[in-house]
C-alpha cells in the first residue's frame, strides 16, 4: 500500500526534517524517469530512523536530498523550518556545515591527514580558530573511543577506527541532524555492529535525529522507525 503523507509521530516532539512532494526525475531520451516520486515525510528531533529498499529504490537519493547535497526536481525539503530550495548556494553550504553531518560507507578522510585533522577539518572550511575547540575535540575523541589514536593517519586505522573518526567529524560542528549512507556497508558484522551501537549512543546521550540508510536489518533495528522505499515511493 503506498503512502502519500508518511507523518508518523508528528507534533510528538520538534519537527526537524520534512519533505513535500518531492520528486527527482532524470531525462533518459525521450522518457521522464523518476527515481522518487511524491515523498511526504516527517522526522522529528531525537528520531533515529532507518531507511530500508532495495538496490535502485532510491533510498541514497532520498537522503542526499534531505542533505542538500542533490536538488529535487519538484517539492521540498525543510530542515529546522528552512526550506532548502529557497536558500542560496552559500547559505546552503552553512548549512550543510553546521546543522548536519554526514556519515558515508567509504569514510571520505584526507589520507594526509592525522585523526585529529580529519576531525576538525569542519571548522577549518567554516573559518573557525581550532584552538578554541581543543576540548570539545577531546570530548568527541572520547565519545569515539579514539584518544590514543589521535595522532594517527587514515591508513594507520582499521576501518571500524576510519568511520569513527568519520563520525567524530561528522559531530565536529555540533549539529542537530547526522545523515548517514550505509555507514556499515564496508565493514564486517560484527565491527558494523559496534559502530551502529555508537551511533545509538550518540543518539540517546546526544540527543542527535540520525537518519541511515541501509540493507542490513540487524542494522535498523538500532533505530527507532524504519521507513520502506520501493520503486521510488515511501510504502508499508
Amino acid at each position: 500500500m503506498e503512502i502519500s503523507n508518511y507523518e508518523v509521530n508528528k507534533g510528538l516532539s520538534p519537527v526537524v526534517i520534512e519533505t513535500k512532494n518531492l520528486v527527482k526525475a532524470f531525462n533518459l531520451g525521450n522518457q521522464r524517469i523518476k527515481v522518487l516520486n511524491d515523498i511526504n515525510l516527517v522526522i522529528n528531533e531525537g528520531e533515529f530512523v532507518s531507511i530500508m529498499g532495495p538496490s535502485g529504490s532510491g533510498k541514497s537519493t532520498l537522503l542526499y536530498l534531505i542533505g542538500g547535497l542533490d536538488l529535487p526536481s519538484s517539492g521540498n525539503v525543510k530542515i529546522n523550518g528552512k526550506e532548502m530550495v529557497k536558500m542560496n548556494d552559500r547559505d546552503q553550504s552553512i548549512m550543510r556545515r553546521r546543522e548536519i553531518g554526514f556519515v558515508f560507507q567509504f569514510y571520505n578522510l584526507i589520507p594526509n591527514l592525522n585523526v585529529e585533522e580529519n576531525v576538525l577539518l569542519p571548522l577549518l572550511l567554516d573559518g573557525k580558530k581550532v584552538k578554541n575547540y581543543q576540548n570539545k575535540l577531546n570530548k568527541i575523541l572520547e565519545i569515539v573511543e579514539l584518544s590514543n589514536r589521535r595522532k594517527h593517519t587514515p591508513r594507520e586505522l582499521s576501518g571500524g577506527q576510519q568511520q569513527r573518526v568519520a563520525i567524530a567529524r561528522a559531530l565536529m560542528e555540533d549539529p542537530q541532524v547526522i545523515l548517514a549512507d550505509e555507514p556499515i556497508g564496508n565493514l564486517d558484522s560484527k565491527t558494523g555492529m559496534e559502530i551502529m551501537k555508537l551511533l545509538r549512543q550518540i543518539n540517546l546521550e546526544e540527543n542527535k535525529t540520525i537518519v541511515q540508510v541501509t540493507h542490513s536489518t540487524e542494522a535498523a533495528e538500532y533505530g527507532r522507525r524504519v521507513i520502506y522505499v520501493k520503486d521510488g515511493r515511501v510504502v508499508e
